[in-house]
């Protein structure tokens, strides 16, 4: 398209999951999936196979193993949930600027360094 419309900025909404909009959908009882496919039709778009609203595929919706992936690698995410990380303090100037080459549309991907204990993982 050669414009951004509104239900571009629903959709974003709702890929966004968590938001005050996705909230307000399912708090009155409103499919977020349903809204999704009806946006996708509207716009004379099919919704690809297996997608959702966050933009992800129901196999990754439902947490698909990977036994791979848990060997080598640590899942922050949950970390963070269970409350196991440490408080980011004082470096506000680093987390934003991981959080502005995170949002970038290329080369997008920030690369902590720096040496042992100094806090690379508690920005990450």
């Amino acid at each position: 398209h050669n414009y951004v419309g509104t239900e571009h900025l629903l959709l974003g909404l709702l890929r966004e999951g968590e938001g005050i909009a996705a909230r307000l959908l399912q708090a009155n009882n409103i499919s977020l999936e349903n809204v999704y496919t009806s946006l996708m039709e509207a716009m004379g778009q099919a919704a690809p196979h297996g997608s959702g609203p966050m933009g992800k595929t129901q196999a990754q919706a439902k947490g698909k193993a990977t036994p791979v992936l848990d060997s080598f690698g640590r899942d922050l995410t949950k970390d963070a949930a269970e409350g196991k990380l440490d408080p980011v303090i004082g470096r506000e100037k680093e987390v934003e600027r991981v959080i502005q080459v995170l949002s970038r549309r290329t080369k997008n991907n920030p690369c902590l360094i720096g040496e042992p204990g100094v806090g690379k993982t508690a920005i990450a």
